[in-house]
């Protein structure tokens, strides 16, 4: 990659049309992103690919004002203009609000950490949407407390498999569940304490025989939901992070009144600058150490060159990935 004094353009990733499936991905020449007052400019190494992508690639799912419509939600590589805390040079991994399948990328310094020692930059680009996701949905929202036990769904997704070890780092206990004998183990392979095959046992019975649950983090939504109120204990938390199985809730309000749930969920994209900031800084202070002492250890399933993005999302839409999926600029 050249720097950005000597190319005024960058490979970033367009949707032809606007919107459509994977193949309406492609590579263009793009200007580079300019840092407004306070952002770095960020020569991106490695982009993690999340669902969000796909959705917003589907057209449900637009940036927030000011952000890229390119897509990309975290990037680890070099800064390339410095602001705030960093100098030319540092290694950082960043949440962005868009703009990550490129080879620039602009971010408010404040949304940017330094890479662990230990990780390359493929492993830290997998870190902040993941991260920052299981810590303000699983620690904030849903107040996971050592010795409680936390019911994960989707746990050899990105989410999935972050959830699991930040779980276990604070000292919960963790019942995961997955479609397929090969996921249920593969989280227990990643710490999880019970895993569950949905195609073959009922979620909600496990969780019981195991004496409850006191926090789920859903990404399914559905039919799920009474099957997690089911098996939440009394003064337990639900907590959406995606509907994938349906967004259209018929709550038991009785249940939900006998068992003082809290349910409760959140998107992390929108939230304005200043509440990212507060949230990157408890995530320095809280995670990365469990990151240090080999507590939370990236997962990646696979990388994928940034010009093959349409192969990058229909991989992960396959569903067959078992952690991350991570581009990476040439």
């Amino acid at each position: 990659m050249t720097s950005p004094l000597e190319n005024e353009t960058m490979t970033a990733i367009a949707i032809e049309g606007g919107r459509g499936p994977a193949s309406a991905l492609h590579p263009t020449r793009s200007p580079l992103p300019e840092p407004k007052p306070g952002e770095i400019l960020i020569q991106v190494r490695a982009a993690g690919v999340n669902r969000p992508d796909i959705v917003q690639r589907l057209g449900a799912y637009p940036p927030p004002p000011g952000a890229p419509e390119t897509l990309g939600l975290e990037v680890a590589g070099v800064v390339a203009r410095a602001a705030g805390r960093w100098k030319v040079g540092d290694r950082v991994c960043a949440l962005l609000g868009g703009g990550g399948y490129a080879e620039y990328a602009a971010v408010d310094a404040r949304h940017a950490l330094p890479i662990p020692d230990g990780l390359d930059f493929v492993q830290a680009a997998g870190l902040p949407e993941t991260v920052f996701t299981v810590y303000a949905n699983v620690f904030q929202h849903g107040a996971l407390k050592s010795g409680e036990t936390l019911l994960l769904h989707g746990a050899t997704s990105g989410i999935g498999v972050t959830a699991i070890q930040m779980a276990k780092a604070a000292g919960a206990k963790v019942i995961a569940t997955g479609r397929g004998a090969d996921k249920a183990k593969a989280a227990l392979a990643l710490g999880a304490d019970v895993a569950v095959d949905v195609t073959a046992e009922d979620f909600a019975e496990v969780a019981k025989r195991e004496g409850g649950v006191d926090v789920v983090l859903d990404m399914v939504g559905g039919d799920y939901v009474s099957k997690n109120l089911d098996a939440l204990n009394t003064g337990g938390r639900i907590v959406f992070i995606a509907s994938l199985g349906g967004g259209q809730l018929d709550l038991p309000i009785f249940r939900i009144m006998m068992k003082r749930a809290v349910i409760t969920g959140s998107t992390l994209r929108p939230r304005d600058p200043d509440e990212k900031a507060r949230l990157a800084g408890e995530v320095e202070r809280v995670v990365w150490p469990w990151i240090a002492a080999g507590k939370v250890k990236p997962q990646v399933d696979r990388t994928f060159p940034l010009e093959e993005a349409a192969a990058a999302h229909a991989h992960l839409e396959g569903g067959s990935h078992v952690g991350k999926v991570i581009l990476v600029p040439g």
